[in-house]
């Protein structure tokens, strides 16, 4: 969801400069517009600068943090590539308000089942511009998510730049979105 709204920060929060890609504190009573807010994650203007916000610092926007926890199981259990692929679909760039699977920035998706029942994921993806400073962010959102399927014990996110994303790579659903259509 794209949005506008003016907030005075609640509390201290380390965001994310977009799209150096690098930590900066932003003080409480700091005035915020928060520009994106999708994925569990909200996109800022502040200071003439972008920054990501993480979940776990909603309330400092005035917002309910993300109701996604790990889940705790001990039974053994299936993973359905589908299920990784939808939870993939809830990260985003925090400069485009398409997910990163829409977006055609995932090359690759395998599994692997460990000795305990549960799976290691492995998902190699790319980023729109090879100097993006935002892609460790993006993969470690990314597996975060992942992390947090019940069916999942390890999960690796490797970027790579073979082959280099192009917009042809945009599903039908992405360049919806963006009004390429």
């Amino acid at each position: 969801m794209s949005i506008s709204t003016s907030v005075k920060l609640s509390r201290d929060v380390t965001a994310v400069a977009i799209p150096a890609g690098t930590p900066q504190p932003l003080p409480k009573d700091t005035e915020v517009f928060i520009t994106q807010e999708l994925g569990g994650t909200f996109t800022v203007h502040a200071n003439s600068l972008l920054f990501r916000i993480d979940g776990k610092d909603a309330d400092a926007l005035g917002r309910t943090p993300s109701a996604e926890t790990l889940e705790e199981t001990t039974e053994v259990v299936e993973l359905e590539d589908e299920t990784v692929w939808e939870k993939l679909k809830t990260c985003f760039d925090p400069e485009i308000p398409v997910n990163i699977v829409d977006l055609g920035l995932i090359y690759d998706l395998s599994k692997h089942k460990l000795p305990n029942g549960k799976f290691k994921v492995f998902v190699k993806m790319t980023l729109t511009a090879p100097g993006c400073g935002m892609g460790e962010v993006i993969a470690n959102d990314a597996q975060q998510k992942i992390l947090t399927i019940p069916a999942v014990d390890d999960a690796i996110v490797e970027i790579v730049w073979d082959p280099p994303w192009h917009q042809s790579m945009i599903t039908e659903q992405g360049r919806l979105a963006l009004g390429l259509e």
